[in-house]
């Protein structure tokens, strides 16, 4: 049982072991799915670069992409993390509607200082991560199911707190330097995406909780089998996917420095499109930190050219709805090509194991 969860769950398509048994097409037709997209990613930035060479390959236009997509991909990260554990959470986009003005409201109109504020927020984003989990784990309603109406419950409050109106005040310098400052030239937005991806990564890739998660991911059944508490993983989850996407409310907020209903919704597609983008690369088949963030740089790359082409107002939404439907698609077959070679190699384990027929014998041979 072991053995079968950590070729599922854990470890790499085995069918990569014997790439280098293969001619070089070969090998460069293994490590596709595992480097393709990064390439593709690459690849645009060099071809937008030729093409537009007085506007794209320039700080101005990096700062502009790293300020801009932020946000983004902290709510990718944060959907990411149930996402290990087979969940989805579409708080992540209803959330930070109401987040980025409760962070604002709490200072304008209550009078608490910002590191209050800011603390208030990510405690109610945390504690929503905790009424997702009951609702999912508890109540046994389907994730999806639940998040949405969560979320539809957050944007309604967001909406009553707010009056349907913009929430405005004098700010702190403090809480503007949040996302309003620089560190060696880049926006400071950036290195919080990038230190909490080390951390994600860490904290997955290299912790008993990281592999606990891919494994309710990859079989809930054998998780409890093994003695993984199941409940306890999934509602962590939800709770750390809550506090990340309140803090990234809390950046939205210290950078647009002003609250409004309307403002946030628009951020749940490409923040889901990221995280599903990031089950095609790294490690294709499952969701991973690092897939994520190339999932939200190719769509940042590919958004910010087509702009600068002249592109209307609606290929942003476009661009992105079609990422997703192609995105799901090539995670669906990404995961069958892995079940297939799993089975593949257990079969081949099987015949090594009995030599002497070259298959396992049945109870009737015996």
């Amino acid at each position: 049982m072991t053995t079968s969860i950590r070729a599922t769950a854990l470890e790499p398509d085995p069918s990569f072991d014997t790439a280098h048994t293969l001619g070089l097409l070969g090998r460069m037709g293994r490590q596709m799915p595992v480097y393709g997209l990064p390439v593709l990613t690459i690849g645009l930035i060099v071809l937008f670069s030729i093409l537009l060479p007085q506007s794209f390959p320039t700080l101005f236009n990096l700062r502009s992409i790293l300020s801009d997509k932020s946000v983004i991909a902290l709510l990718a990260l944060a959907a990411t993390i149930p996402m290990m554990t087979g969940k989805i959470d579409l708080t992540v986009g209803y959330g930070i509607v109401l987040w980025h003005i409760l962070a604002i409201s709490l200072q304008t109109q209550f009078g608490l200082s910002w590191p209050a504020a800011v603390a208030v927020v990510l405690l109610c984003g945390a504690l929503f991560g905790v009424l997702n989990g009951v609702l999912v784990e508890q109540a046994q309603i389907d994730s999806f199911i639940a998040t949405l109406g969560t979320g539809t419950v957050l944007y309604a409050i967001a909406m009553w707190h707010s009056g349907g109106r913009q929430v405005i005040g004098s700010l702190p310098d403090g809480f503007v330097n949040i996302a309003g400052a620089d560190l060696f030239g880049l926006p400071v937005t950036a290195f919080y995406v990038m230190a909490l991806a080390v951390v994600l990564w860490l904290v997955s890739e290299h912790t008993p909780i990281g592999r606990a998660f891919y494994v309710i991911g990859s079989n809930p059944k054998a998780a409890v089998l093994n003695g993984i508490p199941l409940q306890k993983c999934v509602m962590g989850a939800f709770v750390a996917s809550g506090t990340l996407s309140a803090f990234a409310g809390v950046v939205l907020a210290s950078r647009l420095q002003i609250g409004q209903a309307g403002v946030g919704l628009e951020f749940l597609l490409p923040a889901l499109v990221g995280a599903f983008l990031g089950s095609t690369t790294i490690r294709p088949g499952r969701v991973n930190i690092w897939g994520t963030l190339v999932g939200v740089a190719i769509l940042a790359v590919g958004i910010s050219g087509i702009q600068q082409f002249g592109g209307a107002f609606f290929v942003e939404p476009l661009f992105n709805g079609i990422t997703l439907l192609v995105s799901i698609g090539i995670a669906g077959y990404a995961q069958r090509k892995r079940g297939q070679s799993i089975k593949r190699r257990i079969a081949e384990q099987q015949i090594a194991s009995h030599p002497a027929t070259g298959a396992p014998k049945l109870p009737a041979e015996s």
